[in-house]
């Protein structure tokens, strides 16, 4: 097998031709793309999407929910579509051109829109994901942040989005074909990862080249992964930090803007076909390929080894070699690593989890040189210092009229009075007349006012702060949503406010309660609109027959035994 030196087809337009193309869109409908949509648009015009030339129609569509097929047969395992909101569909003309703007209103790029059409995301998430269950990230985005229409048709490219980060580990497939072309090399191995790099993950990486005998590719993911993961400035602080114990001149590292669905199987073989793009031989699939975890019934998503199996059945299509390895494990008494299934009779075996691993950061608990490099170790007690030192958010829920403001106001003082940390409150009503006083009370912009006080609770949590935030915040997807948007920076801990409705009616201060029972007040929670209870908060609180004080304590208590605070 030869490396395919010849350079991929991109959809860009000369930069002569952008001018005029930009000037003219300026007069264009225009639609500002999402993060993920951004990711979609770079590898739609860079060729790491090849052979698709635009956002999928609905044919195309139909054909890979259905069967991993576009159209035409070309094997495809994953939708790209542009999903936008029922507003904007409504006013464009099949046939229109329209203008993609990144987040800050530059136009990337133009679409001639040819197809428009409403999908049914449960039969999507079903054929795509393996099962309607918002627990996976990919479906929660189906149902909770996606539009409500999809978009297809032809992109026109403009420009690249501006990245200012690592902008030499940035290559696009042509640019990594070139390399691979003025290295000599025939054959490489790609290694997909989203997490840093620790020794079993060098261990496998080492023998995966020498099984293909080829060189290395470490082409981590930068772009979109799973909530919760580490971030890719971190990540790729790690990946330059160990790349030397790689021999010299047989390993590359180079950055993938990718926006993954964490779909397993049919996400391996995506990760496949876009590699085979950007020039590679062949590809290490390893255990649980981009699995999202437990699936609602607290069961695995995928079997460990599903996605190797679906790559290994179209490698042959794809033109790609499958490099399949099991999970590596540390073997005590050889003093190395080796794949679980070859782990000699009789040995102790040693392992850290990923949990474990975040646990001893939170911790400060030594990380074993057999685990990791001190140099990555190093970079993420950077970013993971001891929990007790980190941000955090609170966040009460419950009925109006339940107590949270009482005793979110009685935890702050109890915060205060320990110090350490700046401790803000960020109240629904304080909020509604200082950020959202234009909102209304429609469920539109009830999740706007909740994703306000999200985003502005994520920035006190990564700079270190304790933000307490008490909004009624009656919608589980918008609570998960704000959860995602904190535990990038730290923990969250949501505290559910149980006062029953009955209760909250009869201390019904404002008399709202009373204007929603007389329908003077459309949209009430607990009367004409309902509430989610959550089904696993960090902490349920009782109020009823109990005062604030002990209310806020078991707060606090809780917070000293998840080790955000100390006695």
């Amino acid at each position: 097998m030869t490396t395919p030196f010849a350079p991929i087809p991109e959809l860009y337009v000369s930069p002569e031709s952008a001018q005029k193309l930009r000037l003219a869109a300026a007069g264009l409908k225009s639609h500002d793309l999402s993060p993920r949509q951004i990711c979609d648009l770079e590898l739609l015009m860079n060729g790491g999407f090849f052979p698709l030339r635009g956002f999928m129609g609905e044919a195309d569509y139909n054909g890979v929910v259905d069967g991993m097929r576009l159209a035409d047969g070309t094997l495809w395992p994953m939708p790209i579509t542009l999903d936008v909101s029922q507003d904007f569909a409504d006013r464009i003309t099949l046939g229109e051109d329209i203008a993609l703007r990144d987040q800050e209103g530059v136009i990337l790029a133009t679409m001639t829109v040819t197809d428009r059409w409403t999908p049914d995301k449960s039969r999507e998430a079903t054929g795509v994901f393996g099962a309607d269950d918002v627990a996976h990230p990919g479906v929660n985005y189906l149902h909770n942040k996606a539009g409500k229409v999809y978009l297809g048709g032809p992109v026109t490219g403009l420009q690249p989005p501006m990245h200012y980060d690592f902008r030499g580990r940035r290559e696009t497939p042509n640019e990594l074909r070139a390399f691979f072309r003025k290295m000599g090399w025939q054959r490489i191995v790609a290694f997909q990862t989203r997490n840093p790099l620790h020794r079993a993950h060098q261990e496998l990486t080492f023998r995966a080249a020498r099984e293909a005998q080829a060189n290395l590719l470490i082409h981590p993911v930068v772009g979109m992964t799973k909530p919760g993961d580490v971030d890719h400035f971190t990540r790729v602080r790690c990946y330059e930090a160990v790349l030397g114990k790689y021999p010299a001149a047989t390993t590359h590292l180079s950055l993938l803007n990718l926006a993954m669905r964490m779909g397993g199987p049919r996400e391996a073989l995506w990760h496949a076909i876009i590699r085979k793009n950007h020039g590679l031989t062949h590809f290490i699939v390893g255990r649980d390929h981009a699995g999202p975890g437990k699936n609602s019934q607290g069961k695995d998503f995928y079997g460990p080894y599903d996605a190797q199996d679906l790559v290994r059945k179209h490698a042959e299509e794809i033109g790609i070699g499958v490099v399949p390895f099991r999970q590596m494990v540390y073997v005590q008494e050889r003093a190395q690593y080796f794949p679980e299934d070859e782990v000699p009779e009789g040995s102790t075996v040693l392992n850290i989890s990923g949990t474990e691993l975040r646990r001893r950061l939170r911790e400060g608990l030594e990380i074993p040189e057999w685990f990791s490099f001190p140099e990555v170790v190093a970079q993420l007690r950077k970013t993971s210092p001891e929990r007790s030192k980190q941000g955090f958010t609170v966040f009460f829920t419950g009925f109006s009229g339940s107590g949270k403001s009482t005793i979110a106001n009685a935890l702050m003082v109890k915060l205060m009075e320990m110090g350490g940390r700046p401790v803000t409150l960020l109240d629904g009503d304080v909020v509604r007349k200082h950020l959202s006083s234009e909102l209304g009370f429609s469920k539109e912009h009830r999740d706007i006012n909740i994703k306000r006080i999200g985003y502005v609770a994520s920035e006190i949590t990564k700079n270190g702060g304790i933000a307490i935030c008490a909004p009624i915040a009656p919608y589980a997807a918008t609570r998960r949503e704000v959860r995602e948007m904190i535990e990038q920076y730290g923990a969250f801990v949501e505290v559910h406010v149980a006062t029953s409705i009955e209760e909250c009616e009869r201390r019904d201060r404002k008399g709202l309660y009373k204007l929603a029972r007389e329908g003077k007040i459309k949209e009430f929670t607990g009367i004409s609109d309902p509430y989610d209870v959550p089904e696993h908060p960090e902490l349920r609180v009782e109020t009823e027959n109990v005062d604030v004080d002990s209310c806020a304590h078991q707060v606090l208590l809780k917070l000293e035994g998840m080790g955000l605070v100390k006695a």
